[in-house]
């Protein structure tokens, strides 16, 4: 009987030690789309307006590395976007955060926008529609007393021939 309890023990123990060794596992490593994910959000210090996930210079490609080891870590997308704000300020961002002075950029597109819309329209409308004729003008009073001299003159020579 105590063979018995000595095999069921060491059964027992190593069963639990195989499982724990089984869950110990070391976690998958972040694919490719994980890390574009945050890199495509990202801009390149070195190059102008490049996303880190499509760069091809090895900068780049180092940043994308560490960024793989950071979501590794377990950490998040903001902790890695801040940290590279930490590192090369705002301008590694894709999207400018609305603080300070960086919210005109989300407020003036669309002023301009709607104030080019309403000088479109007053100018379409004023097209389209017939200049009316002014109020005392030689035209609609039939008098010659607003004309010019040269057309008085010019009229006169006229009823002279006549």
């Amino acid at each position: 009987m105590k063979k018995f309890f000595f095999a069921l023990i060491c059964t027992f123990l190593l069963g639990a030690a195989f499982s724990q060794s089984a869950f110990a596992q070391d976690p998958t490593p972040p694919t490719d789309d994980e890390v574009n994910a945050i890199a495509k959000h990202i801009y390149c210090p070195v190059c102008e307006n490049t996303p880190l996930d499509v760069c091809p210079t090895e900068a780049c490609r180092n940043w994308r590395e560490q960024i793989r080891s950071m979501l590794a870590e377990g950490k998040t997308e903001d902790e890695i976007m801040q940290y590279f704000v930490d590192q090369y300020g705002d301008r590694v961002l894709g999207a400018p955060p609305a603080t300070g002075l960086n919210w005109l950029v989300y407020l003036i597109p669309p002023l301009v926008i709607l104030l080019g819309a309403i000088i479109l329209f007053r100018a379409l409308k004023g097209w389209t529609q017939p200049k009316q004729a002014e109020a005392g003008s030689g035209a609609a009073s039939g008098g010659l007393s607003n004309q010019d001299e040269y057309i008085q003159k010019f009229e006169e020579e006229l009823k002279k021939r006549k």
